[in-house]
């Protein structure tokens, strides 16, 4: 069995509420089970991104923070 796509999405630079609506637009053009890889330089995505993603039925697998930038990986549900 193959892996879902990992599709990415780098919204360094926005401050919010910017990176959770390009997660948004981005997400409804991917499909069930697809992932999103997305790259943020607004600590705050760390938790804005999966509050939102909880509230849409979406599972962040992975979330991180390092060298100034935030990491999440995004399963769409």
């Amino acid at each position: 069995m193959s892996e879902a796509p990992v599709h990415e999405l780098d919204v360094r630079r926005l401050l919010c509420p910017l990176p959770v609506i390009h997660v948004q637009d981005k997400v409804r053009e991917l499909r069930r089970g697809e992932r999103l890889r997305v790259v943020c330089t607004d600590p705050g995505a760390l938790a804005d991104v999966p509050a939102w993603c909880r509230l849409n039925g979406h599972r962040v697998i992975d979330a991180r923070e390092g060298q100034g930038e935030v990491i999440l990986l995004i399963e769409v549900g």
